[in-house]
């Protein structure tokens, strides 16, 4: 029904930037909410950024706010994460996730398909 191609991952020295894209199928891909994940080595997954159907409203991790935006291209079915100014602490398998029904949340579960990851890794 929906999937997600997550990319962009790599090896950053710390202080740059890399940009993430999420490609998606289906045919509502416009009404999805979309957000952002990582899962460090022996950590949980948690929440990066959300962004809404629309693109209009967006919401983000205290870890990464001012340094990482999310945005949408419901046209290109794709949504990007920015991230700038990148240290050793944002290394991490990235994922993207769709929720289908309702509004953008923080929590892991309520995201209905997710990407398969990509590595971003940030040297000191």
């Amino acid at each position: 029904q929906v999937q997600l191609v997550d990319s962009g991952g790599g090896l950053v020295p710390a202080g740059g930037s890399l940009r993430l894209s999420c490609a998606a199928s289906g045919r509502t891909f416009s009404s999805y909410a979309m957000g952002w994940f990582r899962q460090a080595p022996g950590k949980d997954r948690e929440f990066v950024a959300a962004i809404s159907w629309s693109g209009g409203n967006t919401y983000y991790a205290d870890s990464v706010k001012g340094r990482f935006t999310i945005s949408r291209d419901n046209a290109k079915n794709t949504v990007y994460l920015q991230m700038n100014s990148l240290n050793p602490e944002d290394t991490a398998v990235y994922y993207c996730a769709a929720k289908t029904v309702g509004m953008w949340n923080t929590h892991p579960a309520s995201y209905n398909y997710w990407g398969q990851g990509t590595h971003v890794t940030v040297s000191s």
